[in-house]
């Protein structure tokens, strides 16, 4: 899943790079919005209130605090260990996306006004990336420590609903092109798939008895 995630987006950003994902990325951009008035969005007003609220989930602000009231909790919960490890995560995947913007530097879409404030570059969608390595990687590790199936499903559903909302709330609102989020969905979830066989890895060796037969730290 690892390789063919990072052959999908390599493939994405290849095309943009080559700007022929142009024709598609207009198109569904202009399909969102209003024939008779291209600077609105389609639906009601507070349709287009709601992608604002939703958007908000994948701001790098309320991730950061979300990440940081888990992690305190978790502390207090005598698993600093596994604190430490979102944190990381979490940190290590805003830094990769920040990278990534630097490298691509790909300009936002000005088709029409934007639907909230935007800045850095665009793709892949900070929005969309971060989202699904919160989310997914909190998802993960939550869903891990239930023991019914269907828990285990719905922690997991919700984890990719949300990741998947407010991606589509950066292409409603007109701050990103598709591929910007498609982009940014699959370099997140590569990297929380990353983070998920590490934590996997770190309790097996945790789990494995050394020479002298102690658990191993």
């Amino acid at each position: 899943a690892v390789a063919g995630g990072i052959w999908l987006f390599a493939a994405i950003a290849d095309e943009v790079a080559e700007n022929e994902t142009h024709r598609v990325d207009r198109a569904i951009l202009l399909a969102m919005r209003n024939p008779g008035n291209i600077e609105q969005p389609i639906g009601p007003p507070y349709v287009q209130m709601a992608a604002r609220d939703i958007t908000a989930l994948g701001d790098v602000v309320f991730l950061g605090f979300l990440t940081l009231v888990v992690g305190i909790f978790l502390i207090l919960s005598a698993r600093t260990r596994t604190a430490l490890f979102i944190w990381a995560a979490v940190a290590s995947g805003a830094a990769l996306s920040t990278a990534l913007k630097a490298l691509f530097d790909r300009p936002r879409p000005e088709l029409f006004p934007h639907g909230t404030i935007a800045y850095q570059a665009s793709f892949p969608s900070g929005h969309a990336m971060l989202s699904a390595v919160t989310y997914l990687t909190l998802g993960a590790l939550l869903a891990k420590s239930q023991q019914r199936r269907r828990i285990k499903i719905f922690v997991l559903a919700v984890a990719i609903f949300v990741t998947v909302t407010v991606g589509l709330t950066r292409i409603y609102l007109g701050v990103h092109w598709p591929t910007d989020v498609l982009a940014g969905w699959t370099a997140g979830a590569v990297w929380a798939l990353v983070c998920w066989e590490v934590a996997d890895w770190l309790e097996r060796r945790r789990a494995l008895p050394d020479s002298e037969g102690g658990p191993q730290l």
